[in-house]
């Protein structure tokens, strides 16, 4: 195909996992791709910097990595070799209860089933067979919607991942295995009564099993430094500082890829879309907000349970049904007194983090979309419920509300870190019900945000579906 001369092949906006990914891919291909970041540092929710005291390094959005591990594309990169080393917790993640107790998941099925009681065996029974066909549906679950490669292995998996968590609890009688499947499908920031719930937990645990959920050293910004010097190594060109609001800000270029939510890509292109596209992208739904803290700590937190001191990732929020209250509160626009709490713990793995002896703690609590409600006191209290004489160890603090959320990254909408709600309505038709979400309305414009299948985390598989259908029709690339 004879394309005319433009200054670039394609540009893509936005430098976060998914805008890195899609420029990686199309510089793979020989094209000429420029990278525009609107900050100083690339990353997008891979970075880290010092918010508290002078170093401790804290993760400012992200900070563990199951998906960065087990992305089909990621697994790809040589990015070993350009700085990234991930270390890896004992224990991927940790459920504490009143009682003292914890669940907590491992490497391996036998060992966590086995400390389930009861559910040994419906555990081992629920996630063998996802674990096994993994490997096989990875490329599918991780993508948009057309039909799988091992049809057999994603109906088996998409039978089960398809109900909501509050229906698949029902197969375990223990308040540990209750709690752990509880606090793992939270991670869909919707009530957990929502179909496809049970998909997020499923996922996330399936990785604990398989590859763990690895902590990136020296923070999460090794991950967009690894992947922007791959990309630099390629012949690819970043330009910082450069924030995009309209396209007649950027350089000629055959294709455009923008790593943006819906609502900035219409201010951004709207006028170049037909009507209908513009009216799908303007009913897309936001979901709740986060409200996040990171400590610089005096000491290791000092929780009651063992497990959780061992633990990467801690999930505080004692039983399914108590998870599942303060969820659908939240949902409802209510500010909860005992909210579902997400805590890592990365200094107890990766000593770069924090001065010898200190360490940092990093936590976030879902929020109202928009909410500006200080939760400090109510985060602080649920971990002290598990760790008692924690508030004694906090040497400082740096708060994020959900609106400064999205002050300091525009693509949380509201505090909405998924890029959307990511519910039945929005998982596979996200960000409009076309027959390729990534292409818009307009030629040679695409969206390659977490807007798009399959969503939130750090797994580039939006940017790396997007760029393939942009090379597919602009270029004839396949």
């Amino acid at each position: 195909m004879v394309l005319e001369k433009r200054d670039f092949d394609a540009i893509v906006v936005g430098s976060g996992p998914n805008g890195l990914a899609a420029a990686i891919l199309m510089q793979q291909k020989g094209l000429s791709v420029l990278l525009i970041e609107g900050k100083e540092m690339i990353g997008g929710g891979l970075r880290s910097t010092e918010l508290t005291l002078p170093g401790y390094i804290h993760d400012i959005c992200s900070a563990i990595h199951p998906l960065a591990v087990a992305s089909p594309f990621f697994e790809t990169l040589p990015l070993d070799e350009h700085g990234l080393e991930y270390i890896f917790p004992t224990i991927a993640a940790a459920h504490p209860f009143d009682n003292g107790s914890a669940a907590i998941i491992k490497t391996s099925i036998e060992e966590t089933a086995g400390l389930l009681g009861a559910d040994e065996h419906a555990y081992k029974k629920l996630m063998q067979p996802v674990v096994n066909d993994w490997p096989g549906i990875a490329p599918d679950v991780l993508g948009p919607l057309h039909y799988p490669k091992h049809p057999l292995a994603m109906a088996r998996f998409g039978f089960t991942a398809l109900t909501s968590a509050a229906h698949l609890v029902k197969r375990f009688e223990t308040v540990e295995a209750r709690g752990l499947i509880g606090g793992m499908a939270a991670h869909s920031i919707q009530p957990l009564t929502n179909a496809a719930t049970s998909a997020v937990a499923l996922v996330l645990m399936a990785q604990a099993h398989l590859k763990g959920w690895p902590v990136p050293k020296g923070g999460s910004v090794s991950i967009a430094n690894a992947l922007a010097s791959y990309f630099l190594s390629l012949g690819g060109k970043i330009e910082t500082n450069f924030y995009v609001s309209s396209m007649d800000q950027l350089p000629s270029a055959h294709s455009v890829l923008f790593d943006v939510t819906p609502k900035q890509l219409l201010q951004i292109a709207g006028h170049r879309f037909s009507a209908v596209y513009k009216w799908q992208l303007e009913r897309y739904r936001y979901g709740m907000g986060v409200f996040k803290i990171d400590w610089a700590l005096e000491a290791p937190i000092p929780f009651t349970a063992p497990g959780c001191r061992e633990a990467g990732t801690v999930h505080i929020g004692n039983t399914f049904e108590e998870i599942a209250v303060t969820e659908q509160q939240c949902w409802e626009g209510k500010t909860v007194e005992k909210p579902f709490v997400l805590l890592t713990q990365s200094s107890l793995f990766d000593t770069t983090r924090a001065p010898k002896g200190k360490h940092t703690a990093w936590a976030y609590c879902h929020v109202p979309n928009g909410s500006q409600t200080d939760m400090t006191d109510a985060i602080e209290k649920q971990v002290a419920r598990f760790a008692p004489g924690f508030r004694e160890r906090i040497l400082a603090r740096h708060t994020f509300n959900a609106a400064q959320m999205e002050e300091y990254n525009p693509n949380y909408i509201g505090g909405d870190i998924n890029g959307g709600v990511i519910d039945i309505g929005q998982l596979f038709t996200r960000p409009a019900l076309r027959w390729s979400p990534y292409k818009t309305s307009a030629k040679g414009i695409y969206i390659c945000s977490s807007s798009t299948p399959p969503g939130g985390g750090v797994h580039g598989m939006c940017g790396y579906h997007a760029a393939k259908r942009a090379l597919k029709d602009v270029f004839d690339i396949v």
